[in-house]
């Protein structure tokens, strides 16, 4: 133990909740990362060790978004700090530039992690990184990314069984066995080890990555909990199980009512979700419990997030993510650590792009001026004002897609992707937009244009229809929607500081 360390914890002994303010040297931080869980239908519902160990000790920020709804390049942005346009991860595969030879040259070494280790930290990784990580046209699993001195990474997507990791630049194959291979527990066992066999103390921090395959497809839970949950449902949200008459194509080409054989897929998914996530859960727990035995828990922030959300049914989506909607781009984020006042909601506006900066700040590093989100320390320390004057982010995706669709022949030749038996697409090529999404004391709104061939526009007024039931972009105020237009324009191109307090002209 460090000997700073060593008399803080003293101190603590005496002055009582006062230590998490004193404790000396930079903070350790975990960071758990889920892949496509909601906040919009209760997707954090299951999780009741997250709230006990994390919500009612910190910070659960209400108002918590992502740039983009779809895995690879959201984590890109997650990474590096960056919006889409700047790291160029436009979609989930290698030609989207997913984990990339141009990625690996370039953003990733920018990551966030390669600041942390220059002031000394000790680094982490177990579990999914980016989509086509592990590829052996862009280095196969030898290839372990800048900054990590532990290196677990997946290969591929996220599965529970049959994959195999990078363990340090080395492959790990797993099989189908529950006692040592469903992915979440050996992430799980993973991170025990690295918390248990090093030394840490005030003198030397850590960085801890986990992130974990739950809730994402193929919603594989632990046998332990395959039979919860029996009675419960999706949710019938007001989209539900709704076509979307005056939204952009891809929306209107859902068929309502949906089959009962889809009601049924989609009730069974969502059971399986919230099944996959006890097992993070339980990790969470283990996770908290540990520190704790160490005497680490004083000094180290624990954030918990999702890379996106997710819909099971809305305007008669199946399941998926990818789409404009507050489903898709809500996501869960609370945060306890030194400082942070327990059992508190925060308001303010925070997106997936101030993750890293945060990091950075909350280890004492400056965040570089390349990165286009902005710190929220002050707002998790305290601040009455928050973090950053901004009212208004950009939301952007690239449509994923392909010339054959099979099971679908009236679709052959058109650029669909990700086709049900029943023939609803949840992506196209047209499914291409840029939105500018506001949240303010007095506006409440999101604007989106698509590159399509009709150029069609969507915008919501959430305030007054919080599941984006009406379009209302041919009647919204002109001055408002003059304002929205220019901001979306500036946050379309911007880069680093100029990205930075984006706000609508009456803030």
């Amino acid at each position: 133990m460090g000997r700073k360390l060593a008399i803080a914890l003293a101190l603590c002994s005496i002055l009582g909740a006062i230590c998490v303010r004193i404790v000396a040297g930079r903070p350790n931080i975990v960071f758990i990362l889920t892949d496509d869980q909601d906040i919009f239908l209760n997707g954090t519902g299951p999780m009741a060790k997250l709230r006990k160990y994390i919500g009612s000790q910190g910070a659960t920020f209400s108002n918590a978004f992502v740039t983009t709804p779809l895995c690879c390049p959201s984590r890109s942005s997650i990474l590096t700090g960056t919006y889409v346009h700047n790291h160029q991860t436009f979609n989930d595969s290698i030609d989207g530039n997913c984990s990339s030879n141009a990625w690996q040259k370039g953003p990733e070494q920018r990551a966030f992690i390669t600041n942390l280790k220059k002031v000394g930290y000790t680094t982490f990784y177990a579990g999914k990184y980016l989509n086509q990580y592990g590829d052996d046209s862009v280095g196969g699993l030898g290839h372990v990314p800048p900054g990590w001195d532990d290196w677990n990474g997946l290969k591929g997507n996220s599965v529970y069984y049959n994959y195999s990791l990078s363990v340090n630049g080395k492959e790990e194959k797993h099989g189908d066995s529950y006692a040592t291979d469903y992915l979440t527990d050996v992430i799980n066992r993973k991170a025990t080890r690295f918390l248990t066999q090093r030394k840490h103390d005030s003198d030397s921090p850590f960085f801890m990555m986990l992130s974990v395959p739950a809730p994402h497809h193929p919603y594989t839970p632990a046998p332990q909990y395959s039979q919860l949950f029996t009675s419960m449902s999706a949710p019938r949200t007001a989209s539900f199980n709704k076509l979307g008459a005056d939204k952009h194509w891809l929306i209107r080409q859902t068929k309502s009512p949906m089959s009962n054989e889809s009601l049924i897929y989609l009730d069974e998914t969502f059971r399986n979700r919230w099944r996959t996530l006890l097992s993070v859960d339980d990790m969470i727990e283990d996770i908290v419990t540990l520190l704790d035995k160490r005497q680490l828990l004083n000094n180290t922030y624990i954030i918990f997030a999702s890379d996106h959300g997710f819909h099971l049914g809305q305007f008669s989506l199946p399941t998926n993510k990818r789409q404009l909607y507050e489903f898709d781009i809500r996501v869960p984020l609370m945060v306890r650590g030194p400082g942070v006042a327990p059992a508190q909601v925060k308001t303010e506006l925070v997106v997936n792009i101030d993750w890293a900066p945060t990091f950075l700040d909350l280890a004492g590093v400056t965040p570089p001026q390349y990165m286009d989100g902005q710190s929220f320390k002050e707002a998790l320390l305290g601040s009455s004002r928050g973090v950053v004057d901004r009212t208004d982010f950009l939301v952007e995706h690239t449509g994923e897609y392909t010339l054959s669709q099979p099971q679908c022949p009236q679709y052959n030749g058109q650029p669909m992707s990700f086709c049900f038996p029943d023939c609803v697409c949840e992506d196209s090529q047209n499914n291409t937009y840029l939105c500018v999404r506001r949240l303010s004391d007095t506006q409440n709104l999101i604007y989106c244009g698509l590159e399509d061939s009709e150029l069609f526009i969507e915008a919501y007024d959430i305030a007054k229809d919080p599941h984006q039931l009406t379009n209302v972009a041919s009647t919204m105020d002109v001055s408002v929607l003059e304002s929205l237009e220019q901001s979306l324009a500036t946050l379309a191109s911007c880069s680093g500081t100029a990205c930075h307090d984006v706000k609508h002209p009456n803030w």
